[in-house]
């Protein structure tokens, strides 16, 4: 945790777009794996904090979008590549977008 912090508080995770940085707080967060239960939901409450500390809104991911959630943590995990959950992620902003809007109209 503590080499966690510390990346997060870094220039290199504080420059990051806020999607990206978003994305990297949530996996590295379930990579540490700190509590018994609930790291997944902590995880998610971590990924939508920051998105909503950067204007956008707090998404969900769907039941059907599961396996492919897991894949892109697991591919994020063994290869550092966050690109597959990083689209999921800028994929479910702009749905929560999309309600928000239609909820205004």
């Amino acid at each position: 945790m503590e080499k966690f912090i510390k990346w997060y508080n870094s220039k290199d995770a504080k420059n990051m777009h806020p999607i990206e940085r978003a994305t990297r707080v949530h996996g590295e967060f379930v990579k540490i794996h700190p509590f018994i239960d609930g790291n997944g939901r902590t995880a998610r409450l971590l990924l939508n904090l920051e998105l909503m500390k950067s204007g956008y809104p707090p998404i969900v991911i769907k039941n059907e979008e599961r396996m492919k959630y897991y894949a892109s943590l697991d591919k994020a995990h063994t290869t550092g590549d966050y690109s597959d959950f990083i689209a999921i992620v800028e994929k479910e902003v702009e749905n929560s977008l999309e309600i928000y809007l239609k909820l205004i109209k």
